[in-house]
């Protein structure tokens, strides 16, 4: 099958935003053994659109337009459709029934430009959009089948599971795979995962496909068969997976980090707080980003200056004067000055030289101590982080994070992180 993908837009043009739509729906694609025969990306430009669109439904049996269908001017994708088929622009009705219902439920007010949305071409039909506010929409053009998806990336990557690849496989003899297998992994490199199941099974069987997606701060590991005949197959290598990665492994499918942190400890039965300085109060978001979060953290301090770490979490000025800011000490008195305001159950504290500037020979740029645990069992660790500086907080956060995963799992705390390449 030829699939095309045209995607659109003066923020992929100019680099404002990365293209992560096309990716996705290659890798989503790759479940029903297709690749993608062309990709193409153009600016907002009616004339230009429209001769894509001609173009490569002349050579394809599948386009996949993304971008353009928000309420703006420069949104041009259902008007160049309707100029490449000759199908003139009407209120879909299904289209208007959708975005009142969004606009209801959302307590939105709409206006006239929110109305161009529900302008489609007469001979398409509403795909589904079930988080935003714009559907999208398909048409046969040449003997090409021609789906319409908004560009942003959440909504897209719903309406490609639900919506898309149905469409696809009720309009073509697809063969799907009949099992896949997802995990999703922290704390190691995608090159050193791949050598290390090189080494370790040389003899990885032909009928499953083995893929990797990153999605920082985790990977996730896929494994792929066709035919039921092969179900047992991928299931048994599946585990041969699962006990050589141990514990690198948090959980299956879409498992996200904060989602088997917080998992974790609402199992056990247990409250975190956080002592932040270098991360800013990343952790805290973090953690705090999943819903039911208020039953395993009750509250956080982010102490920038060492004024802050003295006068809110009781870290002593001799320390910071003789062992300085970023010491195991320091972090050390942090996290039981927020286990002591808090009453929570554990802590994690964090001290670190984000950079650019600010290291030192002896603690170069990059430099962080955490300390972690209960109150009469705090652990203590230095990682030498040299990457810019967003990476080097969001890094920091994902490890402290899974530090606490692990030590309420009783885990080995001392793994070497991306070490494993």
């Amino acid at each position: 099958m030829k699939i095309s993908l045209l995607l659109t837009g003066n923020e992929l043009m100019s680099g404002d935003t990365v293209d992560s739509n096309s990716a996705y729906i290659a890798q989503s694609l790759k479940d029903i053994g297709v690749t993608p025969y062309i990709k193409k990306v153009v600016g907002d430009d009616l004339n230009l659109l429209v001769q894509s669109i001609e173009e490569l439904c002349a050579v394809s049996e599948v386009l996949i337009i993304n971008g353009g269908l928000g309420p703006t001017v420069d949104d041009l994708t259902a008007l160049a459709l309707s100029k490449a088929t000759g199908s003139p622009l009407r209120r879909h009705p299904d289209a208007m029934s959708h975005l009142e219902n969004w606009a209801s439920s959302h307590d939105f007010k709409l206006t006239e430009p929110n109305l161009k949305q529900t302008d489609l071409p007469e001979t398409c039909e509403v795909v589904d959009n079930p988080i935003g506010s714009a559907v999208g929409f398909h048409c046969l053009y040449k003997e090409c089948l021609v789906i319409c998806t908004p560009g942003v990336p959440s909504e897209f990557k719903k309406m490609v599971e639900q919506q898309v690849l149905p469409l696809l496989q009720s309009h073509f003899d697809i063969v799907v795979k009949s099992k896949v297998t997802r995990m999703r992994l922290f704390g190691m490199t995608e090159s050193g995962l791949q050598d290390i199941i090189n080494k370790q099974f040389p003899d990885w069987p032909k009928e499953i496909d083995l893929g990797f997606r990153v999605q920082l701060p985790v990977i996730e590991v896929k494994l792929s068969s066709y035919g039921e005949e092969n179900d047992s197959l991928n299931l048994r290598w599946a585990e041969k997976l699962r006990v050589l990665l141990g514990d690198f492994i948090i959980g299956d499918d879409n498992t996200r980090l904060t989602q088997a942190l917080n998992q974790t400890l609402l199992l056990n039965e247990l409250v975190v707080t956080t002592a932040e300085s270098c991360t800013g109060g990343a952790i805290a978001a973090e953690i705090t980003s999943e819903a039911g979060s208020s039953a395993v953290f009750n509250g956080g301090f982010v102490v920038y200056s060492n004024q802050m770490k003295s006068s809110i979490l009781g870290v002593s000025s001799e320390t910071l004067q003789e062992h300085g800011a970023v010491s195991e000490q320091v972090v050390l008195e942090m996290a039981a000055g927020a286990i002591r305001l808090t009453n929570a159950d554990m802590a994690m504290a964090v001290s670190g030289i984000a950079g650019p500037t600010g290291g030192a020979a002896n603690k170069p740029v990059g430099t962080v101590w955490m300390a972690w645990g209960r109150k009469n069992g705090l652990k203590t660790r230095k990682f030498f982080l040299p990457m810019s500086r967003r990476a080097f907080q969001k890094t920091t956060t994902a490890i402290a994070m899974d530090l606490i995963r692990r030590d309420v799992l009783g885990l080995d705390t001392q793994v070497d992180y991306f070490r494993n390449a």
